[in-house]
């Protein structure tokens, strides 16, 4: 109930009663004390006017007050300004984060359709190849609702997951076989001489084969014996010549690298600068050239630089078999680190502007509206590039080599040209290749994974009708165990390469504003904890204990501890293994032994 004692006619009633009273009081007062309550009364009334009086004498007092007004309405009015400036400009950042700029429509030019369906841009765009098709909205069924940027995450994190499995899977049974065979170096000779030979070869041009392989990996491993005799037999002097010569080459290897990375840092920042130009501006090929500039220039870098490799290491004096193996090494590294240099260079892109546009959303809002889209359609256009290459490289090289080869033998350039060799480890890092671009895509690109399928689908095919009809085998003979493991190795190092910069986009660039379905998340990772508050309270305790470092410290120790004993338990089995082939010598010892023992005795009971 509201108080009386505020209510404004009980105070007027109380005013009026008061009066009343005193002047009651005051019929019964003698003249002289009326005298000297009313004498009272007027000097205070009169101090109180000198008072007003004095205070208007003040210096500068209306001015003052009047400044006082201004200040506090200049207070209130930057304090509505500043809000009101805040909220505007959250507002139109809102409005500028959001906008999309759809592609116009109208009159478009023939080639248009070619160069959209080549880079992924135009029509293909829109659809659900690309990220930017996906929406916030779940599907809603009858009992519950999908949920579309949940499912976006776990499905690509999945898709990962799986592939990492699968490849340690088969890493960990490869390197068991490596393992045997690594420890064959003194039966290699007697098994490659004795049991060398397959019994099921019936035509002679696999026999002549056989035996071109077997005396390959003969002169190989007598020429790893000599380096290894050399090696042995140097001097400090010729070790230290030796050793500064490698360091040199090694300096050039990194400047060619160096450079290489440097060019697709330029071809990659000089085709995002121009690549936003309107198609009626440019011409079909300066268009096209523009888009694919990135992929061009790692394609070269790719197709040199295995060249230049292939030349440096014949002055490093190595073995025919570490060659081998460091010229894929810096292969290998060369062209998944060319994927890695162009999605950086793409990101640094993103996250940095002129204007106060990163501010305002995060990003690059004017350059890159929807950059997730956009780093897929780069990812896009090198696979397919690489799928145009491999087709006409195949078709406009291999075939019109074999041509050559069998009609025009007689000519001595053709004869130093030769047949073209399947070599099996450029084509197997072709696929790596191929399939790094595919996981560092998938994220950006949901479908990209379907068009990698088809795309190696249709490269089994030509490489096959390649191999039968234009190829010859290479006299190198590749062991599978040996092969199988390093080329695992290499698809898990891409791996490995394609998560990292995918784990950076997810959890430390914003997400778009314009488009993709974590519009209303600071990041795409967001969606995970948000999702988590939904949870029970007892499933979220769960998942906070097995992710807070009381659990990881423990789980930690624990595998370590068991990583320490199969370590150990490794070890043993190496002793008990070493320990066997001892005994099982000791034993071919006694039995010659004694073989000679029974030949003496045989040779004394003739004599007799």
């Amino acid at each position: 109930m509201p108080s009386l004692d505020h209510d404004p006619v009980v105070i007027v009633l109380v005013l009026f009663s008061c009066r009343a009273i005193q002047e009651t009081q005051m019929k019964y007062l003698s003249e002289w004390d009326q005298w000297k309550r009313y004498s009272s009364k007027s000097w205070k009334r009169f101090l109180e006017k000198a008072r007003e009086m004095t205070r208007h004498l003040e210096l500068w007092r209306e001015d003052i007050r009047s400044i006082e007004v201004i200040c506090l309405c200049t207070k209130l009015r930057e304090k509505f300004s500043s809000a009101s400036n805040r909220c505007l400009t959250l507002f139109l950042a809102d409005m500028q984060c959001t906008i999309y700029p759809v592609s116009s429509s109208g009159l478009i030019y023939f080639y248009s359709y070619i160069i959209d369906l080549l880079s992924g841009t135009g029509f293909l765009e829109e659809t659900s190849l690309f990220y930017g098709h996906y929406t916030i909205d779940g599907i809603k069924f009858e009992n519950f609702t999908y949920d579309l940027p949940l499912a976006y995450l776990i499905s690509t994190i999945a898709y990962l997951a799986l592939s990492l499995l699968w490849i340690v899977k088969r890493s960990v049974e490869g390197f068991k076989v490596n393992l045997i065979r690594s420890e064959e170096h003194f039966q290699s000779y007697c098994n490659k001489i004795f049991a060398g030979w397959d019994f099921c070869i019936t035509n002679r041009s696999v026999a002549n084969l056989k035996h071109s392989s077997l005396r390959y990996e003969l002169r190989a491993d007598l020429e790893e014996e000599r380096i290894r005799q050399k090696i042995a037999q140097r001097t400090s002097e010729e070790t230290l010549r030796i050793y500064s010569l490698r360091l040199f080459l090694n300096c050039i290897v990194l400047a060619v690298l160096a450079a290489c990375f440097y060019a697709i840092y330029l071809a990659t920042t000089f085709s995002q600068e121009h690549m936003k130009k309107e198609i009626d501006k440019m011409v079909f090929g300066e268009n096209l050239l523009i888009l694919y500039l990135p992929s061009i220039v790692i394609t070269l870098a790719n197709f040199i630089t295995p060249v230049i490799f292939a030349k440096i290491i014949h002055y490093e004096d190595y073995s025919p078999g570490f060659e081998i193996r460091l010229t894929l090494l810096r292969c290998v590294f060369m062209r998944l680190a060319t994927i890695c240099v162009l999605v950086f260079t793409l990101g640094s892109k993103i996250t940095s502007c002129d204007d106060n546009t990163c501010e305002l959303c995060g990003y690059n809002q004017k350059l890159y509206p929807c950059w997730e889209t956009q780093v897929g359609q780069e990812m896009y256009k090198l696979m397919i590039f690489d799928f145009i290459i491999i087709l006409a490289v195949t078709l406009f090289v291999d075939f019109p080599r074999k041509l050559l080869v069998t009609y025009c033998s007689s000519w001595k350039l053709i004869q130093c040209w030769g047949q073209q060799e399947f070599a099996i480890p450029d084509n197997v890092l072709g696929i790596v290749y191929g399939q790094t671009i595919c996981w560092i895509g998938a994220f950006f690109s949901p479908l990209l994974p379907a068009v990698a399928t088809v795309k190696f689908i249709i490269i089994f095919y030509v490489k096959e009708l390649s191999l039968l009809y234009t190829c010859r085998p290479s006299p190198r003979q590749f062991r599978a165990s040996n092969s199988n493991f390093f080329f695992l190795l290499v698809l898990l190092i891409g791996l490995c390469l394609a998560i990292i910069p995918l784990t950076i986009s997810m959890s430390r660039i914003p997400s778009s504003k314009a488009c993709g379905p974590f519009t209303n998340y600071n990041t795409t990772w967001e969606v995970i904890p948000k999702t988590m508050i939904t949870f029970p309270s007892s499933l979220q305790s769960v998942i906070h204990g097995i992710t807070s470092e009381a659990f990881a410290v423990p789980f930690f120790m624990i595998i370590c501890l068991v990583m320490f004993y199969f370590i150990a338990l490794a070890g043993a089995h190496k002793r008990v293994v070493v320990q066997l082939r001892e005994q099982l010598s000791l034993e071919s010892r006694d039995k010659r032994y004694l073989i000679q023992k029974l030949t003496e005795a045989q040779r004394d009971l003739r004599d007799q």
